[in-house]
């Protein structure tokens, strides 16, 4: 079974919010909402990540750009942007997702997501995650 098949069953069944997959193994899993989870991985096991799979309930732009930089090789998303969507084909990562949306909302779903929108002028990894990790430090 493919790394991608593996993640998806894991989102499902342990009903997590993220779950990474590499040479047939769970290497990571979260149940922990927002881009906190990616923004971990990107920052702590960014050695072990290449070529691995990512399935998340929700793929936004500023996840897209994470998992380009992380050498991520699949995504899955039970929903993703049409940014996130843009960004993956671009860059010629492997995806697919069970609903697509315009944008991503913030968890009240009365504005933008805030990492959308600090993605939305950007394609570097590495400076959207000195803007994730300045907004997560302004969130404690």
């Amino acid at each position: 079974m493919k790394d991608i098949e593996i993640a998806k069953e894991y989102l499902k069944e342990e009903d997590v919010a993220i779950a990474v997959v590499k040479d047939g193994k769970l290497i990571f899993k979260s149940n922990e909402k927002g881009i906190k989870p990616m923004y971990t991985i990107a920052m702590e096991m960014m050695n072990t990540l290449d070529k691995a799979s990512i399935a998340d309930k929700v793929i936004g732009k500023g996840a897209a750009i994470l998992c380009k930089y992380m050498g991520i090789k699949d995504v899955h998303g039970q929903l993703m942007s049409a940014s996130a969507i843009d960004f993956l084909e671009k860059t010629g990562i492997g995806y697919t997702y069970e609903k697509s949306c315009p944008y991503i909302e913030n968890m009240d779903r009365t504005d933008l997501c805030p990492i959308e929108r600090l993605a939305m002028d950007i394609e570097d990894g590495n400076i959207l995650l000195d803007r994730i990790g300045k907004f997560i430090q302004g969130l404690s």
